[in-house]
Parts: structure tokens; sequence; C-alpha cells
């Protein structure tokens, strides 16, 4: 059985895949197999990186010269079909770049989101989320994520009525999401935060998770701050780690 009152069968999770197959060197904190810890080649010993056995995906490419996401529309393409194949869902989550785009599809979600996005200019609203039948989301998390900062974006963070709730966490030793990016996604979209004292990873110890059941409860419940005897027993909520 659940552990939440409105999902007494307990909740699905679903883990859709990015569209776009990711080279080892567009990895965040790739570091060649051929190259020493000093950057320079391996004299003996090397072993070339395979590409084909990475299993990486992405949402979207950066081109780094524009700051534009391409391939973003394929990317929420296969967010939305994923969507409409199990009939809506009532929340997301995500991590780094999966966080961004979580933070996108809140958005995309959100009331009157289509409207502030032609008036914005730039990137359109994603065509397969016209006809999507799910209602807005009762609440999003995202791990490390931040904001598009590129001006054809802008129209994904600004205020509409009924902003999803979120819930952020930050790491404070993080060196591939630098907290500016991921703070300037909060100033967008508001939320609450974790700051947890560590890199580029998903927080799994208690008091982490126990962060993120009370901010569950309370999305969907209207709960407050979790108990005691829920602090101790939050393995027993489903949550993805």
């Amino acid at each position: 059985p659940g552990s939440l009152a409105a999902y007494p069968g307990g909740i699905r999770l679903i883990y859709p895949t990015g569209p776009h197959r990711l080279r080892p060197s567009q990895i965040p904190g790739y570091v060649s197999a051929t190259t020493t810890s000093q950057g320079g080649p391996l004299s003996t010993g090397g072993v070339a990186d395979d590409e084909d056995d990475v299993d990486a995906w992405a949402w979207w490419r950066r081109d780094d010269r524009t700051g534009v996401y391409n391939g973003l529309d394929e990317g929420m393409d296969r967010i939305a079909e994923t969507i409409c194949e199990v009939g809506g869902v009532d929340a997301v989550m995500g991590f780094s770049q999966g966080g961004a785009a979580a933070a996108m599809v809140a958005a995309l979600l959100e009331p009157g989101r289509k409207e502030k996005m032609e008036k914005a200019g730039g990137w359109r609203f994603p065509a397969s989320f016209e006809d999507l039948e799910c209602a807005p989301l009762k609440f999003s998390v995202v791990y490390s994520g931040f904001f598009a900062p590129h001006d054809d974006y802008k129209g994904l963070y600004e205020a509409c009525e009924g902003r999803t709730k979120t819930l952020h966490y930050i790491g404070g030793l993080d060196t591939v999401v630098e907290e500016s990016r991921s703070r300037g996604l909060v100033d967008r979209v508001g939320g609450d935060v974790v700051v947890h004292p560590g890199g580029h990873f998903v927080p799994i110890g208690k008091e982490w998770v126990a962060a993120l059941v009370g901010f569950i409860r309370q999305a969907i419940e209207g709960g407050g701050v979790p108990t005691k005897e829920e602090e101790a027993n939050v393995e027993d909520m489903d949550v993805p780690f």
C-alpha cells in the first residue's frame, strides 16, 4: 500500500530517456581514458574510448556558440509522448539537464503558458503539448538544475497564474552546475531550496530524503514538516532512490 492517502495503491515512477545520444566528450566531468590526470596522452596501457558503449542521452544539445538548445523540440516531444502513453502525470523530477527539463515541463503545463511564450517571442510552445491531456502538475523537484539563459526561452519563465510548487536541491560544492545557475532558476520559477554540502549528485542521506518527503506531503496533502516517525520511515516512501 502507498504511504500517501491520495495514492492508496502507491505511485508509479516513469523514467523516460532523452532522444539525443551523447558522445563521451559531451558528458559533464568527462575525462578521456587516453589522457593522464595531467591532461597529456597515456604512454602505455591506454584504452581508446568506445563511444558505442556509452549509454548517455540528453534532452537537447547546447550550441556553444549561440547558447541555443538544439534538439529541444525533440526532447519535449519525447516527454509529451511519455506523458500521453501513461495517461498523464502528477509531478516531475530531474537531475542536472534533467532538472532543467523538469522545470520546463512544469512550466509548459501551467495555465496560460502558451500565451506567455507567444507574447515573449523566441522558442514556440511545443505542438506536442498543445493537445496533451494532463492537468497542471502538483509539484516538481529539481536536483542541480539550471535555467536556459538564451532570450529565446524567456517566455518559459515568466510568471503564470498557478505556478507549480517546486523544490530545488543545490550542491554547495557542485562544479558542474554552478550555484549561480541553479539560483537563476530559483529566481525565475520560485520554490523551496535545500542546499546540501556535496557536489553534482542526488543526495540520498536521511535528512535530505526527509526534506523531499515533507515537501511531497505538503504539496499533495497540505501537510507540514514530517514528524519524527515519518523521518524514521522515509524508506517507505516511493522515492526513486
